[in-house]
Formats: structure tokens, sequence, C-alpha cells
């Protein structure tokens, strides 16, 4: 299969990214025009088509993707050159390549950038129901989601992932700025970001009540 993108493959994908968007925006976590939903195309060239910068997520069309290569640069050989993708489509792009990542998400939940206050080493789960929705045992099992500090840098960022990176955690939170979760598909990447954000939740509530 070449690296080009057909027309409609990235109108396939532009739909379901925008339905993602619009839930995610429907849960608070897509406020204002942040956040992006990237999903793999291609891997070999890598292609991936972003969500484009700028848009109300709870508004976003079909069209309102971009397709962008290893770096997170927009290609030229696409059905729509024109839309801008996101400045962090450089991350989704390192995480789809360094994971195999089929989807990614990048969005601004609270509790887990709140932890990262809490634990900037990484925020520890562990004997937890939830776990098994990141692909996790629910005991016995140790969880430490990745934390690194914010940056414009795309670069300096896929960097520090790479720096951190465990194969059998599907997560990523930057510092006083939101989380990235990953998966096969945008369903089992939406339900593992949903996860985290539980189990996040009830672990800052059981160590503010010094159960933890």
């Amino acid at each position: 299969m070449t690296g080009t993108v057909t027309a409609a493959e990235l109108e396939r994908a532009g739909a379901a990214l925008a339905t993602e968007s619009a839930r995610f925006a429907g849960l608070g976590w897509m406020r204002g025009t942040s956040g992006n939903l990237s999903v793999t195309l291609r891997s070999d060239p890598l292609r991936l088509a972003v969500t484009t910068s700028g848009r109300d997520k709870g508004l976003l069309r079909a069209e309102d993707v971009v397709v962008v290569d290893a770096d997170g640069a927009a290609v030229p050989d696409q059905p729509r050159p024109g839309p801008r993708p996101s400045a962090e489509a450089g991350l989704h792009a390192r995480i789809a390549r360094v994971a195999g990542a089929g989807a990614v998400v990048h969005v601004h939940v609270l509790a887990p950038v709140l932890a990262a206050e809490r634990w900037p080493g990484g925020v520890v789960l562990r004997d937890l129901e939830m776990l098994k929705g990141l692909g996790r045992g629910a005991h016995d099992d140790v969880v430490t989601v990745p934390v690194v500090a914010n940056s414009q840098d795309m670069t300096w960022l896929g960097d520090r992932f790479e720096d951190g990176f465990d194969p059998a955690t599907p997560a990523l939170i930057v510092a006083r700025h939101g989380v990235y979760v990953w998966g096969d598909d945008l369903e089992q990447a939406r339900h593992r970001a949903e996860c985290l954000e539980w189990l996040v939740s009830f672990t800052l509530a059981a160590n503010q009540a010094g159960h933890i």
C-alpha cells in the first residue's frame, strides 16, 4: 500500500475523529479549541489523520482533519492540503511510531494534571478493578503513569516520552497540560482515557482522605 491517502479514507477517518471529538467535548475534556485526536492510516511510511488546529472540537466536521507524516508535518500528497495540523501532531506521530498505536487522544482532563502536581515522578495506580481497562491486572500489578514537564517543543516532549515509555502503560501525563492516551483504535483509546480519568480521580481522593 502506498503512502498516498485517498479521499475516501480521509473522509472515513475525519468522520470518526469528529464523532469522538464531540464526545470528549461533551465530557468537558476538550474545552474551547483545546485537545487533538489522531488515527494511523499508514505505518510505512507513517501517515496519520489529525484534527486540525483552532477549531471547536465539539463542532468538528469530517473535513476538519489533515494528513501528517512521521514528524507531524502536513504532507503535500493528500486530498485536502489546506488545513493546518495541530502543533502537537509531532507527538502524536512519535507515539504512533514508538507504541504502534492505531489512535492517539490528547485531552485536557483535570484529575491527571492535578495528580502530576502531587506526584511529578509518575502517578502510581494499584489494586483497582478499573486497571483492567488499561489492559493491566486489577491486583498484584503496579502501574506508573509517566509524567513529563510541559513544553512547546514536540521533539523534546517526544524524547521525554520515549525515555519513560513502557509498552504496558498506554498513557502519558504532560504536567500542567493534559494527557495522551492511545490504543489500537479510537474506541479503545477513548475507553482507556475514560478508565484513566476514573483511576486517577480515585487515587487523588483516596490520598487526600489519608487512605493511600
